[in-house]
């Protein structure tokens, strides 16, 4: 039986835009079409722009019934399927937000700016819940907090934590800086479960192993835990088809920087690039089935990538 090519939904960020331009957008991208189709530009300008991606553009995403979550820096959107804006909430401790995650009535945030993850109560419509990732002689440890209180953690960005996945066993989470995949667990201790290379972006459990994006190695690597692992390069392209090339690159998303992921049945995954790109693989054939190219502006950059949900 042929096996029908995913619709999937993707966020990005414009680096090094300033004030007045588009900084990111939400996008369709239909793979059996090869087609994108953007349905939000991102255009706000009551942002920070400074530093490279600063407040810029939009970012993780989950869904809840009908409706889609999007973060902003530090901000959590609410959009009904035909992107219609229903409303949005801030909070103090919400900073450089990176991925989400939703698990039964709650929205996990990770909180870069804070080297924080938080939660978001869906029947209350509140931040109910932080935790503060700290380390100490050596030892990994954290401390919880409550963000309805004025009277928390301070801004921080040490570990640059990215990622955030929340089952049964407890939540997991990484950071650029972190070196490693983590738990924390139901009696509030914090474990490394896995190593991870420096920079690494999007790590999840997947299979009998662990898939993620080798951001600095500008690959997408599948560990599995018994046998050879698989890696496929991210696509570039070349460098005089591609828009504001030879830009300082301290302020963009460099090609081949590989952000998000998500995975298809057993088979495949999709992956983030810039510029924004994403790439369909099917690991099992060690093949890359296809990609759709979003932009070719250098400074555009993939950052949220989840499967569409609806018919």
């Amino acid at each position: 039986m042929a096996f029908k090519l995913p619709k999937l939904i993707a966020t990005s960020v414009v680096r090094g835009s300033v004030q007045g331009e588009s900084h990111g957008g939400i996008f369709t991208v239909d793979f059996e079409k090869k087609e994108a189709e953007q349905h939000v530009d991102w255009n706000t300008s009551n942002i920070d722009f400074e530093g490279r991606g600063a407040d810029r553009g939009l970012r993780g995403i989950c869904f809840n019934e009908e409706d889609i979550y999007i973060a902003a820096s530090d901000e959590l959107f609410c959009y009904d399927k035909n992107f219609k804006n229903k409303g949005s909430i801030k909070n103090r401790y919400l900073k450089h937000a990176h991925e989400i995650c939703r698990m039964e009535n709650r929205i996990f945030l990770t909180s870069t700016g804070f080297d924080s993850l938080l939660s978001f109560n869906l029947e209350a419509k509140q931040f109910d819940w932080g935790f503060q990732l700290r380390k100490e002689y050596d030892q990994w440890t954290g401390g919880f907090f409550d963000p309805r209180k004025s009277i928390g953690p301070r801004p921080v960005n040490d570990f640059h934590i990215n990622m955030i996945d929340v089952s049964e066993d407890g939540i997991f989470f990484s950071g650029l800086r972190t070196e490693g995949l983590f738990l924390l667990k139901a009696d509030n201790t914090v474990a490394k479960v896995c190593e991870l290379p420096p920079g690494t972006h999007n790590p999840q459990f997947w299979k009998d192993g662990i898939i993620f994006n080798d951001t600095v190695s500008d690959c997408i690597r599948f560990v599995p835990r018994e046998g050879e692992e698989v890696a496929f390069k991210v696509v570039t392209y070349k460098e005089s088809d591609i828009e504001f090339a030879g830009i300082d690159d301290s302020k963009i998303a460099r090609q081949g920087f590989a952000r998000g992921l998500c995975t298809i049945d057993n088979r495949f995954v999709a992956v983030g690039s810039s510029p924004s790109t994403i790439s369909l693989y099917d690991i099992d054939s060690q093949q890359m089935v296809g990609s759709v190219n979003l932009s070719m502006d250098i400074r555009n950059a993939i950052h949220g990538l989840e499967v569409w949900p609806f018919n």
